[in-house]
């Protein structure tokens, strides 16, 4: 499932060293300079065949429009500039109901959730290390609980939103520069509280490296 970048600066980091701290560990080393990333051009739309004629005559009938499953994005945040560590963005404002979507990037640090294919949401994110890695792959969220804390870390998880079984989550935490997590996708209190509210037990959760989509693309193939 590609994750969004969009013709923004993004950020891209690796990290060196580790030392737990509340729910997160301290990290050194990283390379301050962000990627650039290139957006896709717009997807071309391609018309549906027409029906073959009826063998015979019958009153003619207007075609119906193919479903829109939702998946396809139709806006991206305007974003100026980097996305930095602690920011995030949000405006759903007039944004019609539909399926959510999440989507990560582990090159570019950046969590974005969609609703019926338009950007509501995008925030820069604490990622696991290379010991604690934050997996690939597209992963239905399994639980959600606001207060929740760690039996691994004894850690407060606020807006936790389970992944895996081995405790992969979604959740707020101080999300600074120099920190990353135990595999967890860390992000900043306002805006996880925000997602929290738009998800339900099984939207899903795309994470990859590097993908790249733009306006006319699917979020789920």
């Amino acid at each position: 499932m590609p994750s969004l970048l969009n013709g923004r600066v993004l950020l891209g980091a690796a990290f060196v060293g580790l030392a737990a701290v509340a729910g997160t560990m301290m990290v050194a080393n990283q390379d301050k300079t962000p990627a650039a990333p290139v957006q896709k051009a717009p997807a071309a739309q391609v018309a549906a065949a027409p029906a073959p004629a009826a063998a015979t005559p019958t009153p003619a009938a207007s075609a119906s429009p193919a479903a829109d499953d939702g998946f396809t994005i139709k806006r991206i945040l305007p974003i100026e500039g980097a996305i930095k560590y602690g920011d995030w963005h949000w405006d759903d404002k007039d944004v019609p109901a539909g399926p959510i979507v999440i989507t990560v990037d582990l090159d570019a640090r950046v969590l974005s959730i969609f609703k019926g294919g338009y950007e509501i949401g995008a925030s820069a994110v604490l990622l696991g290390t290379q010991d604690k890695p934050t997996p690939l792959g597209v992963f239905p969220i399994m639980q959600k609980k606001a207060h929740h804390t760690s039996n691994l870390y004894d850690a407060e998880m606020p807006y936790m939103q389970r992944l895996t079984n081995d405790g992969v989550a979604l959740h707020a935490s101080n999300v600074r520069w120099g920190y990353a997590s135990h595999g967890c996708i860390s992000m900043p209190l306002e805006f996880a509280k925000k997602v929290f509210e738009q998800t339900k037990v099984g939207d899903k959760v795309y994470i990859t490296r590097g993908k790249q989509v733009g306006m006319g693309d699917s979020l789920t193939s």
